[in-house]
């Protein structure tokens, strides 16, 4: 079987979140169970200089971009088992960052084209292509308006995973003949029309022939109102070719046996190290080396989205009233940025706010927090939650979307569960659960290590989700 897999991102060579990571795992693990699987992205000029030398030249053409006649280069390497190929044009791909650039449409629309282009002439003809998000939706709905002449083309299988709904591509009309080159036989409710705009993500659900979400839960929820950002009616539509798939983690590379950037290995038989890691990370950063205090740590996006807010409303009474130790490692909203920096100022020897993005640290913090807070409003999947329980940390979540799916609520009459959890997004709960928390690290500790050894025995590598995705390709041949 040959799957294409396309991608804006792909970690390890360049990622902004959990996409990247997921196109950087899962092809990995489908490669292990046997599929010719290769992965398509645009050549960034962010993407690290040791990839970007290792990557060659493979083939070159030029194709239309609206009245513009446009180079497209091709480049490839292989890693891991598995071949990338780059889609390589300075002037769409030379910016200062992935997106948010004044033509996004035109880049991204230019890199679906060249996905489609590039198929014949490297000789790479997929039994599926499998695309994700918005910046590559237009593909399927591409291979059906524009393409569909084309002989080799026509036994593509589509599918489409949406990662995060809220973010869908939304342009002017007039990117149809602008850019695309194409008409508006595709201009319709059933097609890629949204209001008097073009939705990409729109035409990716209506012109797949299976769409994914990265939980099963977010997949019902995106159905609604309250979580479909406007595509709530497309997708009930579309209900019956949607799935949801737990994404899994890397464990290559989550490993608290074998992690090169933690300063102490453990497992969940010995956890004698996640106790030395605790205390080093409390070194690292300044705090007062207490064991016994339970430390809570974050490393998320600084957003309301992320339910920064909640815990912004709450800090000062939990700081009143609790023994504890608290570490927030992201960026985001001035707003969160600044106010965690001045919790930190009022409480020196409670809290620490690091400013930053730094994947080091966030791999102490995962490690050497007793606790993890992870409030979101909305979460498609989360692997933060994941990548927590798998170093040993109890992941305190919003039971909303992929937290829900993969953090067990405490049972204490059974003992069961490898979390905490609440429902009702509002800061009394929040607070709520993390006393909850608290109450049973400081008064059962033979409960709460049971609740460690519970969360790192449960098994969130990719294995299985690959056999799901394995499973819905061969449904579709």
């Amino acid at each position: 079987m040959k799957v294409l897999f396309a991608t804006a991102e792909a970690a390890p060579f360049i990622k902004t979140g959990g996409l990247g990571d997921v196109a950087g795992a899962l092809p990995k693990e489908l490669v292990k169970q046997g599929v010719d699987i290769r992965v398509v992205l645009p050549f960034y000029s962010q993407i690290d200089t040791k990839y970007k030398e290792m990557a060659e030249d493979l083939v070159y053409f030029y194709m239309h971009v609206g009245l513009k006649w446009v180079y497209c280069g091709i480049k490839t390497l292989e890693l891991a088992g598995v071949t990338y190929y780059f889609i390589d044009n300075q002037d769409y791909f030379n910016r200062n960052g992935l997106y948010g650039e004044w033509d996004d449409g035109e880049r991204f629309g230019f890199f679906s084209m060249a996905i489609i282009e590039m198929m014949e002439k490297i000789g790479f003809i997929p039994d599926v292509i499998h695309v994700n998000d918005w910046q590559t939706a237009m593909v399927p709905a591409l291979l059906v308006d524009k393409y569909h002449w084309v002989e080799a083309y026509k036994g593509i299988r589509k599918v489409l995973t949406i990662h995060n709904i809220l973010f869908q591509g939304i342009y002017p009309e007039n990117i149809l003949g602008g850019v695309f080159n194409t008409g508006h036989s595709i201009f319709h409710e059933a097609g890629v029309k949204y209001y008097e705009n073009v939705n990409f993500l729109k035409g990716g659900i209506n012109f797949s022939d299976v769409v994914t979400t990265v939980s099963p839960t977010y997949a019902e929820e995106i159905q609604t109102p309250a979580f479909g950002e406007g595509l709530e009616g497309t997708l009930r539509y579309n209900s019956w070719k949607i799935r949801g798939i737990i994404n899994g983690i890397d464990y290559d590379i989550n490993n608290p046996e074998s992690d090169s950037r933690l300063d102490y290995h453990y497992t969940a038989e010995d956890l004698s190290g996640k106790v030395a890691n605790k205390k080093a990370l409390q070194q690292r950063l300044g705090l007062p080396v207490m064991a016994d205090v339970p430390l809570i740590g974050a490393v998320s996006r600084l957003t309301g989205q992320k339910g920064f807010h909640l815990i912004e409303e709450k800090i000062h009474e939990l700081m009143a009233t609790r023994d504890v130790q608290i570490v927030i490692l992201g960026t985001g909203d001035a707003e969160f940025e600044n106010a965690f920096r001045n919790m930190e100022q009022m409480y020196p020897d409670k809290c620490r706010a690091i400013i930053d993005f730094d994947v080091t640290l966030a791999q102490h913090i995962y490690a050497g927090s007793d606790m993890f807070l992870m409030p979101s409003a909305f979460e498609p999947c989360g692997l933060s939650q994941m990548i927590s329980m798998r170093y040993g940390t109890i992941p305190i979540v919003h039971e909303i979307g992929g937290l829900k799916d993969t953090v067990i609520p405490y049972n204490e009459i059974t003992g069961e569960g490898t979390g905490f959890s609440f429902w009702g997004f509002n800061s009394t709960n929040l607070l709520a659960t993390i006393s909850r928390a608290l109450d049973v690290y400081e008064d059962q500790p033979e409960e709460w290590q049971q609740l460690m050894s519970q969360g790192m025995d449960s098994d969130f590598s990719w294995a299985q989700p690959a056999k799901e995705y394995l499973s819905i390709y061969q449904s579709l041949l």
